[in-house]
């Protein structure tokens, strides 16, 4: 149950009152006005802005915003489940809803359990959250070694977003596209024969500046003696080039899926980009580039030179350009090079063709930070390619610093230049990692310690999350154990009275309940998981501080056997909040542990 979207409806249908009456417009949007919690609680549980969004409407019959937010508060003043609407302002309505909507919140929550927030009906956003075939493509790392943190950022933030987007209802799938196709796994060919050589019994010396330095390299040496022997060691490159690519991508994909593994994610879809020229679909690229120029998309034609900013794929001489301008890039852009090979865009373009093709209509990808100037161009060709059926978001995220105790940590001797995910997994858990990860904005520089993130204290969010949940249950536990036949099933619940939660603590804990759908509503509205995270540290937040006045107060402790029926509520309320904790972290691909060790 949204109560936000709930309110939301109900104002909604007195607006259609209005508009019956011929006083507003009978086109009005009415998904454009927004249901919140105020900004400050005091003035009431729900805050509308519909007035003021139609205030050029409403003009001609109100004659401005305050009237119309008066009509609606009186309107909603008759409600059941309101004590009071009043205007403020300009013309914004605060709402002030009676405990029985706030018990029959908490009762619904009680009885949906960690499904409460999900998706299975009609009553989010107002149309706002449109459901759809999403892709979600993250991580994407080349495979030429072991995973770093900064692959890890990106690797958690997408599959938790993509976990986020399917509780809201979204058909998703988790996908990853291995670039193996560039000069890159050339050089990774090229570093791995120096292993099989070195596998062989021949020195190798200092690996040569340009090739990959890192010791995970020595376990393709050894597979590729397996499979070839010595019959690669007198060939010349053109000869075994293939081979060894071929061998060196597969053990890293292992490595990267088994990296991938410990942080708890797997993806459906590995779509290889070498496919999208040598697969059984034949040549994709060019496939796309005629399917843009029979709609006039793609022409050859000459790159104005470039005013101050240098363009890194501008050259003066006729090109094979996409009108890419037409979709709000700065510039056109190049799909073949001087040498009459692919740009990496034409291939991107073919990419992102192939994921339309296969029904997406919503496209995430996730990128690293330095990827920001590409994103104008995508986006551009997505439009074009899906003639606006289908939408791009790149999600961009920042770098992470990796520090111990506030000391920059040294690279790794096993990749040779960073300090791989898998280590960092290894040393403090895959439930700081991934929270960690979630605990800033994506586009937000992160400082990972790995001396803080193991903390059990306060000032360590994720230690403080699943805190909290462990002592939710530590106190239905406790209940068990000292009250005589309790019956503390979602059965024996069900007739808690939860109007008689009236101490302020307990009302701030109900009040953040009843927003968790709206959280993760707007959360996956937004593609920002964080939002998830923060608000799974303020619930915890404002249990640990009524626990905590408990601990003076005995009267407000969850247990009181001399109120048996206050206690009945007080368990119940107890239950929806660990319920509540634990579907949040599940989203975020964190535990919710039932007791801390």
């Amino acid at each position: 149950m949204n109560v936000f979207a709930d309110f939301h409806q109900r104002i909604a249908g007195i607006l259609r009152k209005i508009i019956a009456d011929g006083r507003l417009p009978r086109d009005l949007d009415l998904g454009r006005f927004v249901v919140e919690p105020p900004r400050d609680s005091s003035h009431g549980d729900l805050a509308a802005n519909a007035a003021m969004v139609y205030a050029k409407e409403a003009k001609a019959a109100f004659g401005n915003p305050r009237q119309l937010a008066t009509e609606i508060a009186f309107a909603l003043s008759e409600d059941a489940d309101v004590a009071e609407a009043e205007v403020a302002g300009p013309g914004f309505i605060n709402i002030r809803l009676k405990p029985q909507a706030f018990s029959r919140i908490l009762h619904t929550a009680l009885e949906q359990g960690t499904d409460f927030g999900k998706a299975d009906s009609d009553d989010y956003g107002a149309g706002k959250l449109q459901r759809e075939k999403t892709n979600v493509e993250y991580v994407s790392a080349n495979p030429t070694g072991p995973m770093h943190v900064g692959h890890g950022r990106g690797a958690v933030f997408g599959d938790a977003l993509a976990n986020l987007l399917q509780f809201a209802g979204h058909d998703v799938a988790r996908e990853y596209y291995i670039n193996d196709a560039g000069a890159q796994v050339d050089v990774l060919a090229r570093s791995a024969y120096l292993r099989y050589l070195e596998a062989l019994g021949e020195p190798i010396g200092e690996i040569p500046e340009g090739l990959y330095p890192g010791d995970y390299l020595k376990s393709v040496g050894a597979t590729l003696v397996e499979r070839f022997g010595g019959k690669l060691r007198d060939l010349p490159e053109s000869a075994w080039i293939a081979d060894v690519r071929a061998v060196a991508i597969e053990d890293m994909m292992t490595m990267i899926r088994e990296d991938l593994a410990a942080l708890k994610i797997e993806h459906e879809i590995f779509f290889s980009e070498r496919s999208l020229t040598g697969g059984d679909a034949g040549d994709q690229v060019a496939a796309a580039i005629a399917d843009l120029r029979r709609r006039g998309l793609v022409y050859e034609g000459r790159l104005t030179p470039p005013k101050g900013q240098p363009i890194e794929d501008w050259e003066d001489r006729e090109q094979t350009l996409f009108r890419s301008t037409a979709f709000g890039d700065d510039v056109d852009r190049p799909l073949l090079k001087s040498d009459g090979s692919y740009t990496y865009f034409a291939s991107d373009i073919a990419y992102h063709k192939a994921k339309i093709d296969r029904g997406y209509r919503l496209l995430i990808d996730v990128w690293g930070a330095d990827h920001g100037g590409y994103v104008k161009r995508m986006r551009a060709a997505v439009e074009a390619l899906s003639e606006g059926a289908a939408t791009l978001d790149v999600k961009l995220c920042q770098l992470v610093k990796l520090m111990r105790a506030g000391e920059p940590v040294k690279m790794s001797k096993r990749s040779g230049d960073f300090v791989t995910l898998r280590e960092v997994v290894d040393e403090v858990g895959v439930d700081a990692v991934r929270f960690m990860m979630l605990f800033r904005k994506n586009d937000a520089a992160l400082e990972f310690d790995l001396a803080k993130v193991i903390e059990q204290s306060k000032d360590n969010p994720v230690f403080y999350v699943q805190y909290a949940h462990a002592r939710a249950k530590s106190v239905l536990r406790q209940a068990y154990a000292t009250i005589s036949g309790i019956d503390l099933s979602i059965e024996g619940l069900a007739g808690a009275d939860f109007g008689l939660l009236n101490d302020r603590g307990e009302i701030e804990l109900v009040k953040l309940l009843a927003q968790y759908p709206r959280v993760i509503e707007a959360a996956a509205l937004a593609h920002e998981p964080h939002r998830l995270a923060f608000y799974l540290h303020e619930l915890a937040s404002t249990l640990h501080a009524q626990w905590t006045r408990g601990k003076d107060q005995p009267q407000l402790r969850f247990l009181n056997e001399e109120m048996p029926n206050l206690t009945i509520a007080r368990l119940g309320l107890v239950t929806v909040l660990a319920a509540v904790l634990s579907s949040g972290l599940g989203i975020l691909g964190v535990s919710a542990p039932d007791e801390m060790r």
